[in-house]
């Protein structure tokens, strides 16, 4: 199989694009070809994302596979263009390099609603691209990939055939248009044929040949679903995670790090943990320490035997001192009026609420982890990330050691959701092997430590003010207070300061497609250092729950039926979304009878590009409530792979559902009192709905999937029980106020 090596001379035009007249970052800079990284030992690159060699073709895909598929539907867009037996093809993680780069990321760039935005914002949006392509902003995140990679990776595949099949044309002495191609081979009028890898060492010295791409009328592999690219690894048990690398004379660390979040460690005794079989060393890391051991049991014991003495969180002392800081916003100067329709200030409201959401943790299936391996001056690192260039560059400052001198291979996550974009257990990593020169050291994280040491979704309130006249809401008046992820986790990454209006702050509320005539949306940043970071859905998924929770208590305020009263704002304002209303109208059946002791409730949220509505169905059973039926709709636009779009609304719902019903985190002292499933639960799969999804392609613009199956499940679900019990929760967890079958 070919390796991934260091930076090669040979360049690619991949997907360059500018800013009108190039001014603002130089048109050189923003069309000079991107370098291609990849130096394999054998074969040849024809381009950033194709190898070939005598094993078969492999595909490069430069976003992390944490199992939502995109492995699979990156690799079809190469191999679709390419005409490359699917059966044979292997699909790699691209090295750090940026060539990578996320245009995509930009797109959300503009402060407008993405449902409303005109070709001349679109086209603003994608010159704005040149800004990830300039920073190397190589990060799997956003409901992004997809997009960013749909004519980029495309175009890839069609140079490369193209390349091919002119040495073909030259060895064979027949017109290159008179050549076709399939499954790895360049095939002549008269029957005979070449395989690539015959071919393609020729091909790689060739100029980028310009092609059209193929319409989907001619698709042969994308537009169906396609057998999983790392199914069969990971059913049968060989595929490698951060935690499954073996290496001769590994030791195995964990960490314990000061539990108040802020506090650091004062002294530490080593003692007691090196008294335990197997433990080697107790290193101090300034806030905690490392314990190393001879496995990884033997680590984790040792890690809870140090004595520590730790300092003090600076933070509030409990969880409603932190909402009482939130709270305190709202009494200062606004961050931002993204939506400010009409004159919400001569309007009386008719309607007044506060809605609350808490602090929640990412709780990957996998917890942190990493291995890395200091040898002869050069760093090794094998870890689940999803911004691959900033755990490198982390990772060489943490070593002490030069960029160039580290070589990062990205491995499969188990679960990422925005939390594996943070660098910190890579850091940890290379410090610990730097520490520790010549041996391999393999770094699992506790699931406590892993829970307690996050980067949480922050916590939120929402005030909010309506009215409704003649059956329909004249006013929708919203304050949203919260710490911004935006500043927190973009100024971790870079280095810098974000300032100016946080759209991601009020994203899932301001940019919702309804006709409302007064309809006013207020940020308000809240001043709190709790470790914040993006959490599915990021700001979509506090401000779906406040939005549409709203919105259904103005629609019975009017008297109205919830999907009928939503319908009759969104059509005027936005078909597209109108539509999801209408199928998830018709899926679930909404409107007519149900049985005594069962309740529905209906939400819609346009977020990432895609408009997603969500019915669901809760009923008693006993004392308990089960959540029993899911009905999805959504129109994410061209779709590639039905079975993977249907599989991460389905993931989006259930991560939303987990959340609207048990997921909460809460501190004392600094210290999250959460610390492992026991204590943050998620739904399982005997109480998990039947799940029913609709896929709509009317939307003329490709959006994302796989964040947009979540904000609108937790208010569906408080919606519901509304419906159910008549008493309308305007906080989460829904657990505190009724008791389901978890």
């Amino acid at each position: 199989m070919s390796r991934l090596g260091k930076i090669t001379r040979r360049t690619l035009l991949v997907g360059a694009v500018a800013i009108a007249g190039g001014a603002a970052f130089g048109i050189y800079q923003i069309r000079r070809p991107v370098t291609n990284p990849l130096r394999p030992e054998e074969g040849a690159t024809l381009n950033p994302y194709v190898i070939i060699d005598q094993s078969g073709i492999s595909i490069i895909a430069p976003r992390a596979e944490m199992g939502q598929g995109v492995h699979t539907t990156l690799a079809a867009l190469v191999a679709e263009e390419l005409d490359a037996d699917w059966d044979e093809i292997r699909v790699l993680h691209g090295p750090p390099a940026a060539a990578y780069y996320n245009a995509a990321l930009a797109h959300g760039a503009l402060p407008v609603p993405e449902y409303a935005m005109r070709d001349w914002q679109r086209s603003v949006t994608e010159g704005l691209g040149a800004v990830t392509r300039l920073l190397g902003l190589q990060v799997t995140g956003g409901s992004t990939s997809t997009v960013d990679a749909y004519e980029r990776m495309r175009h890839a595949g069609a140079g490369a055939r193209e390349a091919l099949k002119a040495v073909a044309a030259d060895r064979l002495g027949v017109a290159v248009d008179r050549l076709r191609t399939d499954k790895g081979r360049v095939i002549a009028p008269d029957g005979t044929e070449i395989d690539y890898r015959d071919l393609a060492e020729a091909a790689a010295a060739r100029p980028v040949p310009k092609v059209a791409l193929r319409p989907p009328a001619e698709w042969k592999l994308l537009g169906r679903s396609l057998p999983r690219t790392d199914m069969r690894a990971k059913a049968t048990g060989a595929a490698q995670f951060s935690t499954d690398i073996v290496l001769a004379g590994m030791k195995f660390a964990t960490v314990r790090i000061c539990p108040h979040l802020g506090g650091s460690m004062e002294r530490f005794d080593p003692a007691p943990a090196l008294a335990v079989p197997g433990v080697e060393h107790v290193l101090d890391l300034g806030d905690g320490v490392a314990v190393v051991a001879r496995n990884t049991w033997a680590a984790i014991q040792g890690a809870e035997a140090v004595q520590i003495d730790w300092t003090p969180s600076p933070l509030p002392a409990t969880t409603e001192a932190m909402f009482d800081q939130i709270a305190r916003a709202f009494d200062e100067k606004p961050n931002s009026r993204m939506r400010n329709k009409g004159r919400p200030d001569d309007v009386a409201a008719g309607v007044e609420a506060e809605y609350r959401v808490p602090f929640l943790a990412h709780a990957t299936m996998e917890p942190m982890g990493a291995t890395a391996w200091l040898k002869d001056g050069h760093l090794t690192l094998w870890v689940g990330n999803q911004a691959p260039r900033e755990h490198e560059k982390a990772a060489a400052e943490a070593a002490g050691v030069a960029r160039e001198d580290v070589t990062l291979h990205t491995v499969f996550l188990g679960g990422g959701f925005g939390r594996r974009v943070e660098t910190d257990v890579t850091r940890q990593a290379a410090r610990i092997a730097a520490l520790l020169p010549g041996t391999p050291i393999r770094l699992t994280w506790s699931r406590e430590e892993d829970m307690r040491h996050d980067f949480y979704r922050p916590a939120a309130i929402a005030r909010m003010r309506g009215a409704v006249a003649d059956g329909r809401a004249v006013l929708l008046d919203a304050q949203i207070a919260a710490p911004s992820v935006t500043r927190a986790a973009i100024g971790r990454l870079t280095g810098r300061n974000i300032g100016g209006p946080d759209k991601g702050h009020v994203e899932g509320a301001f940019d919702q497609p309804y006709a409302i005539p007064n309809y006013r949306v207020v940020g308000h940043l809240a001043d709190l250092d709790v470790p914040i970071g993006f959490w599915r859905a990021v700001g979509n998924s506090f401000n779906g729950f406040f939005h549409e929770s709203f919105i259904d208590e103005l629609a019975h305020a009017a008297g109205r039926d919830p999907l009928a009263f939503r319908l009759d704002h969104v059509a005027p304002e936005n078909p597209v979304a109108a539509g999801v209303l209408e199928a998830v109208r018709d899926l679930s059946g909404w409107g007519d009878p149900v049985p005594e002791g069962v309740g529905r409730g209906v939400a819609m949220t346009w977020s990432f590009g895609t408009p997603t509505a969500v019915v669901i169905e809760i009923a008693r059973e006993g004392r308990t409530i089960r959540i029993a039926r899911a009905f999805m709709a959504c129109d994410p636009g061209q779709v590639l792979d039905h079975a993977i779009v249907r599989a991460q609304m389905e993931s989006g719902l259930i991560y939303g559902l987990s959340a609207a019903v048990m997921g909460e985190i809460t501190f004392s002292g600094g210290r999250a009192d959460q610390g492992n499933f026991p204590d943050y639960d998620a739904l399982r799969m005997h109480t998990a709905p039947r799940i029913e999804v609709a896929i709509l392609q009317d939307n003329p613009h490709m959006g994302g999937v796989g964040e947009p199956g979540t904000p609108p499940a937790m208010p569906a679900l408080a919606n519901a029980l509304f419906d159910l019990t008549g008493e309308r929760i305007r906080s989460l967890p829904l657990s505190h106020h009724a008791e389901f079958l978890v």
